[in-house]
């Protein structure tokens, strides 16, 4: 993240896209968004006949989808990022604005740790173990 970006509060595009769609999916799970986005987040407490662990996460069911094109819907993409953001973002039953807040201090915070991780080293390493 750049020095300009950081001192005016903005996240990078990848991050802003992450952040819009978690409070997208925050308002689905809140009633506060339209029902044809909202019939896309299915919790994981609600979507079988057996009781699972992860009934009690906060998760949401992930669909299985074919083709590329397919993981970049709302409906796979949304509780793709749901489940990967912390417990307690997903457990808090706060206001939207509030939501909003520690989602962005926690997208500020995983953005300092990769850059620390890259100064030290790390990140061009796991693109090289990547690449090859």
């Amino acid at each position: 993240m750049t020095p300009v970006l950081r001192s005016l509060h903005w996240l990078p595009v990848w991050q802003r896209i992450t952040f819009k769609t978690a409070v997208t999916v925050y308002k689905c799970l809140h009633g506060l968004a339209p029902p044809y986005l909202t019939e896309h987040c299915t919790k994981t407490s609600d979507a079988g006949r057996r009781h699972l662990r992860s009934a009690n996460t906060r998760q949401l069911v992930i669909p299985r989808t074919r083709t590329s094109y397919g993981d970049r819907s709302f409906s796979v993409r949304g509780p793709t990022v749901w489940n990967s953001l912390p417990y307690d973002l997903r457990s808090t039953d706060t206001s939207l604005n509030t939501f909003k807040n520690k989602l962005k201090t926690f997208l500020f915070d995983a953005d300092a740790h990769l850059l620390h991780l890259a100064n030290l080293g790390y990140i061009s390493v796991i693109i090289i173990i990547i690449i090859v």
